[in-house]
C-alpha cells in the first residue's frame, strides 16, 4: 500500500508540472493553430531567469520568503518582454502561411533561443535550493515530501481553473471562443483578432515560463532543458487532443501516472512507456481523447 501511495503522489506532482507547462501550448494551438516549438524556450528561459535572479537577490540578503514572488515575477518579465517581440515581430507576418511553415519558423526560433541561453547564462548548471526546502516537509504515513510540491500543484490548479473560468464565464472568453471557431467571422463582427492573438501568445508563453520558474528550485537548471519539456508537452496535448483544455488535464494525468508507475516498477522503460501510451491512444483516437470535429469551409 505504501508503494501504491508513493506512485499516486509522485504521479500527481509530475502531472501538475506537465499540465502547467503543457496548458499554454494547447491554448496557443487552440486559438492560433500554431504548433509553437518556442514554448520549450520560454520554459527554459523562465527557469534560468528565476534561478539567476533569485540566487542574486538571496546573496544580497533578501528575505527568503520573498523568493516565491521573485519566481513569479521572473516568469512574468520573460513573457511580457519576449513573447510580444516574437509574436508581433515575426509570427504576425506568417499567419497566412501553411501551418507546417509556421511550425518550422518556431523551430528555428527555438534553436536560436537555445543558443541565446548559452550565450547569456553559459553552459554550467544553476542551482537554487532555498525555495524548495524553505517550507519544510509533510508526511503521508512513512512517506515524506517537501511542502514545496503543494505550490506546484497549486500553480497547476489555479492556471487550469482560472483559464477555464475565463473562457466560459467572461465576455473576453466568449469573444475568444468566437475567434477560435472562425477568425474570419470574428473579424467581420468587429473583433480585433490580432489583439487576441497577441494576448493568447503572451499568456500561453507566461504559463510555460511559470512552469520553468517554479520547477527551477527542484532541479538543476541546464541547457537543453527546454527540449525535454517540449517533447513531453506534445505527448500530453496529443493524448488529450490538440487545443482541448480538458484534454490537456487528462493527458497530463495519464502521462504523470504512467511515468510514476514505470519509475517505481520498471525505471529502465520510463520514457518508452509514455510514447507507448501515446501510440495506443492515437491508434484508436487519431485526434486525441478530447478532440473536436473541425468545421468544413465550402
Amino acid at each position: 500500500m505504501e508503494k501504491i501511495l508513493a506512485v499516486l503522489i509522485d504521479g500527481i506532482i509530475y502531472s501538475s508540472w506537465l499540465f502547467t507547462a503543457g496548458i499554454g501550448l494547447t491554448l496557443i494551438y487552440g486559438v492560433m493553430k500554431i504548433l509553437n516549438l518556442t514554448h520549450g524556450s520560454f520554459y527554459a528561459i523562465g527557469a534560468y531567469m528565476a534561478a539567476s535572479l533569485t540566487g542574486a537577490l538571496l546573496a544580497k540578503g533578501m528575505d527568503p520568503m520573498l523568493s516565491y514572488a521573485v519566481l513569479f515575477g521572473s516568469a512574468l518579465f520573460v513573457a511580457l518582454v519576449l513573447a510580444p517581440l516574437i509574436e508581433r515581430g515575426i509570427l504576425k507576418r506568417m499567419y497566412a502561411k501553411d501551418e507546417v511553415v509556421i511550425m518550422l519558423i518556431t523551430y528555428a526560433l527555438f534553436l536560436i533561443l537555445e543558443d541565446a541561453i548559452k550565450l547569456i547564462w553559459g553552459v554550467d548548471p544553476y542551482f537554487i535550493a532555498e525555495p524548495y526546502g524553505l517550507l519544510g516537509s509533510i508526511e503521508f504515513g512513512d512517506l515524506i515530501y517537501p511542502t514545496y510540491n503543494l505550490i506546484l500543484i497549486g500553480v497547476a490548479l489555479i492556471s487550469g481553473l482560472g483559464l477555464a473560468w475565463t473562457l466560459m464565464k467572461t465576455r473576453v472568453g466568449k469573444l475568444l471562443l468566437t475567434v477560435i471557431h472562425d477568425p474570419e467571422v470574428a473579424r467581420s463582427l468587429g473583433i480585433n483578432v490580432d489583439k487576441f492573438y497577441l494576448v493568447t501568445f503572451t499568456f500561453g508563453s507566461l504559463l510555460a515560463a511559470l512552469g520553468g520558474a517554479f520547477t527551477a528550485p527542484t532541479v538543476s537548471v541546464v541547457p537543453a532543458m527546454g527540449v525535454e519539456i517540449i517533447v513531453l508537452s506534445f505527448a500530453v496535448i496529443v493524448i488529450g487532443g490538440l487545443g482541448s483544455l480538458p484534454g490537456a488535464a487528462v493527458g497530463a494525468c495519464i502521462v504523470g501516472l504512467v511515468r510514476s508507475i514505470s519509475i517505481h516498477y520498471a525505471p529502465e522503460v520510463e520514457l518508452f512507456v509514455i510514447y507507448l501510451v501515446m501510440a495506443m491512444v492515437l491508434t484508436f483516437r487519431p485526434r486525441g481523447l478530447f478532440s473536436t470535429a473541425e468545421a468544413r469551409k465550402i
